[in-house]
């Protein structure tokens, strides 16, 4: 009677355990990303690519603004994962004597041992939202299929000044930006070591043809639990994108750690 009694026990405590799991969790992740940019560009249509070498130390020295934020969202088993990027940097060239050239909108041909200083203004935000299924959901381990999109908008203003004497100083600004959507297809990984430490990795590619030819990003970070609804992580990230259309071209990489406070919902 005693081993019956046990048994109806655990069998009336298994049912409890389930009910008073949360049927939804919500997890919003502003961070900072220490990221060095390598790559080709061709800001404007028409322009000629330039290849671009920048650690962080020389990205944060342009940087006007930058701001980056996670968000994740789960109910039952069905996920939502969004990540979202804006970074607003002015970049100046300078160079000279030149051979003789024109410049849009300058309206004149520049002599031959002109000066010109360009100031370039750019804009880009990019947002990464996916749906998916928790396709293993145990205590141990968690693992999301995901699939979404990837929306871009690159804004670039330049401002060029050409000196001779000649012409003494004339100046012209240009404004021109572009955009597009790639799909894209990822996984995401939850790992508890112990009660306040934990691993976490996420990774997509898109693209296809679609919109770039190919994209993708990996992160992978180490978190660790201040309180119930508090927790601070460390870690990589990685985000590639090789776009050529329509004469532009933005075939970049941007990598660095990243350092984030989640909030829990």
């Amino acid at each position: 009677m005693r081993a019956a009694y046990a048994a109806d026990t655990v069998a009336l405590e298994e049912p409890a355990l389930e009910v008073a799991r949360p049927a939804w969790a919500l997890q919003i992740t502003p961070y900072m990303w220490a990221a060095g940019l390598e790559g080709d560009i061709s800001p404007f249509r028409r322009a000629p690519t330039i290849h671009v070498d920048k650690p962080f130390s020389d990205v944060i020295d342009d940087l006007n603004f930058g701001g980056f934020v996670n968000v994740w969202g789960r109910y039952d088993r069905f996920v939502l994962s969004g990540d979202m990027m804006y970074v607003d940097t002015t970049d100046n060239h300078g160079s000279g004597p030149l051979p003789a050239l024109q410049i849009p909108g300058l309206g004149i041909t520049i002599p031959p041992g002109a000066r010109v200083d360009a100031k370039v203004d750019t804009k880009q935000f990019m947002a990464t939202l996916q749906g998916g299924y928790r396709i293993i959901d145990t205590p141990q381990f968690t693992l999301d299929a995901l699939g979404g999109v990837r929306f871009w908008h690159i804004s670039n203003d330049v401002t060029v000044t050409a000196s001779h004497p000649a012409i003494g100083s004339r100046s012209a600004t240009h404004r021109e930006s572009f955009g597009w959507v790639d799909p894209v297809v990822g996984v995401r990984a939850f790992l508890p070591l112990t009660e306040k430490l934990s691993l976490q990795a996420q990774a997509d590619v898109g693209g296809f043809g679609a919109g770039s030819d190919l994209t993708w990003s990996a992160l992978a970070t180490a978190n660790y639990t201040v309180t119930e609804h508090l927790s601070l992580s460390a870690g990589y990230k990685i985000l590639k994108v090789d776009y050529d259309r329509g004469g532009h071209v933005y075939d970049t990489s941007l990598s660095g750690p990243v350092l984030g406070m989640t909030w829990r919902f």
